[in-house]
């Protein structure tokens, strides 16, 4: 958590302002990112919460002198507003209203707008750059961040260790993911590839770093060649002695700070470079530009490579949905039992209460490493906020007249989990059954979706939301997201959503599906589980189920369902039952089994 108790949100914005004004700056450009682009930053890098007050995992900030105009997804429009208000902030969507356009409608003939451009990704950096031609403005690189100038007791970098992953759970050596790259390099008519993805990087060199909560990967960069080797941008002494002692001959090692200044050593005039415009540095385009080679943007070639899972990774996938789905079982006879029996003896079970007890039954389980992301712990209205999260201030208690949801998962040796259920302990508010009803049907729909190859997540989303339109009712979130295997939760390249994607859904992808309802300040409802992308014989792909965690049924509109929807819980609920109950304690098998009966 960030300590901000000697600076109040006031304070911090003034000295902001002051630093803009002495570097002759109208506005500062200042998003989320760190220089990795990634969705989890480590507090070193934090700078949009530092100067908001905003935590929320997307969004981004542009300051002037007047206001700072905060853009988040819709995951956030509540949180942020909690988060952040007063008279210094505007708030407005980061889609439906994007900064570049707020930008372009505010800005000034003249105007000097400061940005990092080891945070601003090309794609960005180009809308930014558009929207002040417009109107005569200026983008001005900034060779430091201003908010590091104004943060005093700003955290140091990360330095997390960086061990080795074994082979026995990535399923292919280094070389030959590196020999794969080369060949691929070929193709595109290439001589390198930058990639500054660290869960890329983690999957391209076979190791596992700790540089940020929940993302087992560390921080750095290659530049990797046709020739099958690359160059590993990465302070040493986070290696283990051990990695650092086998590294292979196509590695070499090269410091962190090191890496603009080596690409415009490294590469030569002339020279075709691989770059991502949606995760990379500007500053990277700029560097290349910079000595003259030609820059080619395509997404990247290592992000499309490592979503698409191998069979021992798959394997590793099922292994670890196991043994995550013996906690949720245990964690939902647990909370069955204990929310009504601790509510009536005056003692209700809390928020951060329940986020801990499965934590707790997690660690039990073999091979288990962390959580995966900040489980979201919600009773009531806060679970109207699709990323809420607990704090000391923040923890309602869970009583049975107000429905719950968790959503949670784990990082284990084998690979990567996340699940979202949605709990009922009595009463429940006007409305939620349907909605819950409808989630369900939603759920179902793409959970039994055929398609054939060629197919992207845009393609199918509305199939995903028909039974909630249906009624009036619809989500502003993602449909699904790719999982990493034991790397990031949120994988690119592959999701399901509303917007454009061209990126084709193929067997060995590992997605999520959650569609969910939200009601402000009264309840919210998602059902996810993770899936398998496979070929069927037809030549069709298909979803195969990964989460094994009982749904409950006691909310929904039976007479709502067709008969296939109620086949396929029963069906599902069959599965989750055989293959959980021979690692339970009998008391929670006697319990699964009545949670799992057919209705």
């Amino acid at each position: 958590m960030l300590d901000t108790a000697r600076r109040s949100t006031a304070e911090i914005i003034a000295a902001l302002r002051e630093e803009l004004s002495e570097r002759a700056l109208d506005a500062f450009i200042l998003p989320r990112f760190d220089a990795h682009q990634g969705e989890y930053v480590a507090p070193h890098d934090q700078r949009l919460a530092y100067v908001t007050g905003f935590t929320g995992s997307a969004g981004m900030a542009i300051v002037t002198a007047k206001t700072v105009a905060l853009f988040v997804d819709g995951r956030y429009q509540v949180q942020v507003r909690n988060e952040c208000a007063g008279p210094f902030f505007s708030h407005h969507h980061l889609f439906n209203e994007p900064p570049e356009s707020w930008l372009a409608q505010n800005a000034q003939k003249g105007w000097q707008v400061g940005y990092d451009a080891m945070h601003l990704p090309p794609n960005w950096f180009d809308r930014f750059a558009r929207a002040c031609d417009k109107v005569e403005a200026q983008l001005v690189a900034q060779i430091s961040n201003p908010v590091d100038a104004v943060w005093p007791d700003q955290p140091a970098p990360p330095m997390g260790r960086i061990s080795a992953f074994p082979l026995q759970f990535s399923g292919r050596s280094s070389k030959d993911k590196l020999l794969d790259l080369a060949a691929a390099l070929e193709r595109e008519n290439a001589d390198f590839i930058v990639d500054t993805q660290p869960d890329n990087i983690a999957w391209l060199l076979n190791v596992r770093g700790a540089d940020v909560a929940f993302n087992p990967m560390p921080h750095s960069f290659v530049l990797a060649g046709r020739d099958g080797k690359v160059v590993w941008f990465v302070a040493s002494q986070k290696l283990d002695d051990s990695l650092l002692d086998s590294l292979p001959d196509h590695i070499e090692l090269q410091p962190f700070d090191a890496f603009l200044p080596t690409l415009e050593k490294r590469i030569s005039a002339g020279q075709r470079v691989l770059i991502d415009p949606d995760f990379s540095p500007v500053a990277v385009r700029q560097a290349l530009e910079e000595c003259g080679a030609t820059v080619l943007c395509k997404p990247g070639l290592l992000t499309l490579a490592k979503a698409v899972k191998n069979s021992v990774e798959l394997q590793g996938m099922r292994n670890c949905h196991l043994d995550d789905g013996v906690a949720w079982t245990e964690f939902h006879a647990w909370l069955s039992e204990t929310v009504p029996a601790r509510a009536k003896a005056g003692n209700p079970v809390s928020e951060r209460e329940a986020e801990d007890k499965i934590l707790e039954l997690r660690r039990a389980r073999p091979g288990f490493i962390s959580e995966s992301f900040n489980s979201i712990s919600a009773a009531a209205g806060n679970a109207a906020m699709c990323h809420y999260a607990t704090s000391p201030e923040r923890n309602a208690l869970i009583l049975p007249e107000n429905p719950y949801l968790l959503d949670s998962g784990g990082q284990y040796e084998t690979g990567t989990t996340d699940a979202t259920r949605s709990f009922s302990f009595a009463t429940r508010p006007e409305g939620y059954d349907r909605a819950y009803t409808a989630v369900f049907k939603a759920f179902h729909a793409l959970m039994t979706l055929r398609f054939p190859k060629g197919t992207q997540g845009h393609h199918i989303d509305a199939i995903c939301r028909r039974p909630l339109w249906d009624l009036g009712l619809d989500y502003d979130h993602g449909t699904g997201h790719g999982v990493g295997h034991q790397l990031s939760v949120h994988e690119q390249p592959q999701r399901i959503g509303k917007p454009y994607n061209p990126v084709d859904l193929k067997p060995g992808m590992v997605l999520s599906i959650e569609p969910g309802y939200y009601e402000a300040e009264n309840f919210g409802i998602r059902i996810e589980n993770l899936v398998e992308i496979v070929e069927e014989e037809d030549g069709f792909l298909a979803f195969r189920n990964l989460t094994l965690a009982p749904i409950e049924t006691r909310m929904l509109l039976i007479e709502d369902l067709t008969e296939l929807e109620r086949q396929w819980i029963n069906s599902y609920h069959a599965e989750v039952h055989k293959k959980l109950c021979p690692h339970l304690e009998p008391a929670t098998q006697r319990w699964l089994k009545e949670a799992t009966a057919d209705i």
